[in-house]
């Protein structure tokens, strides 16, 4: 996606959130090519990011509360204190995604791919995690309090010491 068209659309979803969408236009990146792309510090809570491809993209900072990630590939990114809560990642690609510090509290991670990815201190408080892969994963010191872990594999995941996940059965 050329810069200026980039910029027109982020620009009408301002005016879309500073008027309680009377004015302006959500934004609707699905299946966009973003890579590499700068968004860090922007707003982009609500958007359709959809299947987009973000790989290598900087969100350092980005604000992508309620945003419509699902399917994207988001690999090798930069969302290092990105808020991400309640956003649909479902399915998406975080090979290696550098997601130390975010907020990701109620965001609905299933099936996506976290293997490799940095989510030190990473708030993942209510998220839905099953079925995720997450081996070889940096939790460290990630708040995991009420999140659906179920069917995730966690192998070769870093957790701080003493920290294991543990998996009640029912019959």
């Amino acid at each position: 996606m050329e810069p200026e068209e980039l910029t027109k659309i982020l620009e009408a979803h301002k005016l879309w959130r500073d008027s309680g969408g009377k004015s302006g236009a959500r934004a609707d990146l699905s299946g966009a090519d973003l890579i590499c792309c700068d968004l860090s510090g922007a707003d982009l809570i609500c958007c359709d990011l959809s299947g987009a491809d973000l790989i290598g993209a900087n969100l350092r900072g980005a604000d992508l509360s309620g945003a419509d990630l699902s399917d994207a590939d988001l690999r090798g990114c930069d969302l290092i204190e990105a808020r991400l809560n309640d956003c649909d990642l479902c399915g998406a690609d975080l090979h290696e995604a550098n997601l130390s510090d975010a907020d990701l509290i109620g965001a609905r991670l299933v099936g996506a791919r976290l293997f490799g990815a940095r989510l030190s201190d990473a708030n993942l408080s209510w998220a839905e995690l099953s079925d995720c892969d997450l081996h070889g994963a940096d939790l460290s010191r990630a708040n995991l309090s009420g999140a659906n872990l179920s069917a995730a594999d966690f192998s070769g995941a870093k957790f701080f010491p003493g920290w294991k996940v543990v998996r009640e059965e029912v019959e």
